[in-house]
């Protein structure tokens, strides 16, 4: 039975970490909204789970996996109920503890890059808090993006198996987020970015070499990977990456 992830069908976003680990497993999954409501899939198949009084454990928004009666929220989460599963993590508590942390921080980067467009409030367009987004981008591209960075590279230096992975010597999950917050970064704050980079080589390094993994070169060259877009978490405004 395929492992059914639930998240919007127009936009990368959270769910495209969970994506990311699906695709590169070669898991059989479902992209439930971006089905046909005709065959019991789209937004009203997922907004069931998170509406429906018959759910127990209904998710507070999307991502989130269905598998069998399971249903994980939260990026972070359904990648620590994948990983062993799908063989994106070591098989050590201490390594599966180390690798959950590493995506909270790579989740608490993806959330300061989000409100650096939108510091005010989710309900407001971009245009209502344009002052307030000047001056929080400023202080997330000078000092948070390459505190984050560099706190990826010593990871990476650190790492008894060598610099290619963040745990451990095989591809996990966390190296997968990373490759794909660098990818958001860089789409986002592209000027930022690239400075920080340039003090993060390891980091850049293991982007480079998750993007010609054999399985995820594949799905990012196909429709399935949507493109970046600002609707989504890295929105490139060319004001805030002064």
């Amino acid at each position: 039975m395929p492992y059914e992830l639930h998240y919007w069908p127009s936009i990368q976003g959270r769910g495209e970490f969970a994506r990311l680990a699906l695709e590169a497993a070669g898991a059989d999954y479902v992209d439930v909204a971006r089905g046909c409501e005709e065959d019991g899939q789209g937004i009203p198949a997922m907004t069931h789970f998170m509406e429906s009084g018959g759910v127990r454990h209904p998710p507070f928004a999307p991502p989130f996996l269905v598998d069998g009666k399971t249903i994980v929220g939260q990026s972070a989460a359904i990648l620590l109920y994948l990983g062993p599963r799908l063989g994106l993590v070591g098989k050590s508590e201490t390594a599966r503890l180390w690798t959950h942390q590493i995506q909270l921080t790579i989740a608490d980067v993806v959330a300061e890059a989000h409100d650096s467009h939108h510091p005010v409030g989710t309900g407001l367009y971009y245009e209502d808090q344009k002052k307030e987004a000047l001056r929080r981008a400023k202080a997330f591209r000078t000092a948070r993006i390459k505190k984050f960075l560099a706190w990826f590279e010593t990871v990476l230096e650190r790492n008894p198996r060598g610099g290619a992975h963040l745990v451990g010597g095989r591809l996990s999950y966390a190296d997968l987020s990373l490759f794909q917050l660098v990818e958001g970064l860089l789409y986002a704050f592209p000027k930022a970015a690239r400075r920080a980079l340039n003090n993060a080589p390891r980091v850049m390094d293991l982007h480079d070499g998750v993007a010609k993994h054999r399985r995820v070169a594949a799905y990012l060259a196909s429709e399935r990977r949507i493109p970046f877009n600002e609707d989504g978490i890295f929105r490139r405004y060319p004001e805030l990456d002064a």
